[in-house]
């Protein structure tokens, strides 16, 4: 870098949290990412739930799958939070509703998981769409691999579910599933 161009750069932008940032953020886009982050936190905190209304039941396989998942979602959490710490941003943290803790049947458990993935999906897609209008350039590469990830994630608990339909809540082939899933 010769000395005049370093002379231009002198000027730095700094974010809230006092970080320098080389690229100023989309609001709009800065507000998807925090509520994506709820999500994140939220299904973490459900599968974690879910976990124990399995472990309650004897369901090893079932309880270790969803103690995995709420994990990985809390991972996804710090993975958001690093990047908007990164983009000079402080974390919003909202307040997270009390998991669901009774249910009917492992089909509506699945269900659920299943319909708050998509949920995830939907979510993901839409801050990529923001990112790609504001030329976020930046976001996108972040994204790139989290969606191929949530994707991946769908599709496990479509197959999961499919599997639960076809058992038709028959003990001995969930039991079989329950298995299958301690495996993991």
């Amino acid at each position: 870098m010769t000395e005049n161009t370093t002379l231009k750069k002198n000027s730095i932008s700094f974010g809230p949290s006092g970080r320098a940032v080389a690229q100023e953020i989309d609001d709009n886009l800065l507000q998807n990412l925090y509520q994506h982050l709820t999500m994140e936190r939220n299904a973490s905190v459900q599968y974690f739930s879910i976990s124990l209304w399995f472990k309650e039941k004897n369901l090893n396989g079932f309880s270790s799958f969803f103690l995995q998942e709420s994990k990985a979602e809390m991972d996804h959490s710090y993975k958001f939070s690093d990047y908007i710490i990164a983009r000079g941003q402080t974390v919003n943290l909202q307040q997270l509703p009390a998991p669901i803790q009774e249910w009917k049947s492992i089909e509506e458990i699945i269900s659920f998981a299943f319909n708050m993935e998509s949920d995830l999906t939907a979510s993901l897609q839409q801050i990529y769409s923001i990112s790609d209008r504001s030329a976020d350039t930046r976001t996108n590469v972040f994204l790139d691999p989290i969606v191929d990830a949530q994707i991946n994630s769908e599709d496990e608990f479509a197959t999961i579910l499919g599997k639960v339909k076809f058992s038709n809540n028959q003990p001995s082939a969930l039991l079989i599933l329950d298995g299958e899933l301690n495996k993991k």
